[in-house]
């Protein structure tokens, strides 16, 4: 009865794995727009879906990219001034908070994940936008860091987003950009264009890349990558 017990509770684990990874590839399925992905999380989002489906113990994105910081900004963490981008539901801003940091803004265009982000007051300010080659309605050398956890995926921010992020960073700011490894090569923005561009800002003097550190098990069992760049 024991054993039988037991492989019920794995068949029923191994189901709602299953549904949350379908849901997950659902926001990053292949020709996605980023206005179809915006409408996709919205309605994630509705009744706590999204943060049943990608709880922390499967995605453990916002759980690197906290700790990461962290260990970089060990002092004066309170009045360390950070941009979340693609904040989501709130979870980089939530790990965020229990480090200590305080003023902490949210960038995200999804209005229905910015909302469930909105219940969680560990934001000060919070922009409904898209991250792109747009210009934000935020001033140069605002933030002693701009993160992002989640945010870089097919139809997700596009190369052109990180010169936003350089240009409303302040000069000796952080950069620290958390993404599944594997997007580097299997999705069409990125594949021979994303690191490229890394490379290319760092030759033009714009930012100095501190690390670039594979983390496993970043977003289900698929490794992460973590990027961290010193605007010059």
């Amino acid at each position: 009865m024991a054993e039988e017990k037991a492989k019920s509770f794995i068949e029923d684990s191994t189901a709602v794995d299953s549904g949350a990874y379908s849901a997950n590839y659902g926001a990053h399925r292949v020709g996605i727009s980023m206005q179809e992905s915006v409408e996709y999380y919205s309605r994630w989002a509705e009744d706590g879906k999204y943060e049943q489906d990608l709880s922390l113990e499967r995605y453990k994105g916002p759980i690197f990219a906290a700790t990461f910081l962290a260990n970089h900004f060990q002092d004066n963490r309170a009045s360390t001034k950070i941009l979340d981008v693609a904040a989501g539901t709130g979870y980089v801003g939530e790990q965020l908070q229990t480090r200590g940091f305080k003023s902490v803004d949210a960038l995200e265009p999804a209005a229905g994940m910015l909302e469930q982000a909105r219940k969680k007051n560990v934001y000060t300010n919070l922009y409904c936008e898209f991250l792109d080659d747009k210009r934000l309605p935020i001033e140069d050398d605002t933030y002693d860091c701009c993160v992002t956890s989640g945010g870089m995926g097919e139809g997700h921010i596009p190369c052109d987003g990180l010169h936003e992020l350089v240009r409303i960073t302040k000069p000796g700011g952080l950069i620290c950009i958390v993404m599944r490894e594997e997007y580097l090569s299997h999705v069409g923005e990125y594949k021979d264009r994303l690191e490229p561009l890394m490379q290319e800002l760092e030759d033009d003097g714009k930012w100095e890349q501190l690390s670039r550190d594979v983390v496993p098990k970043y977003s289900f069992d698929n490794n992460g990558v973590v990027f961290k760049f010193k605007i010059c």
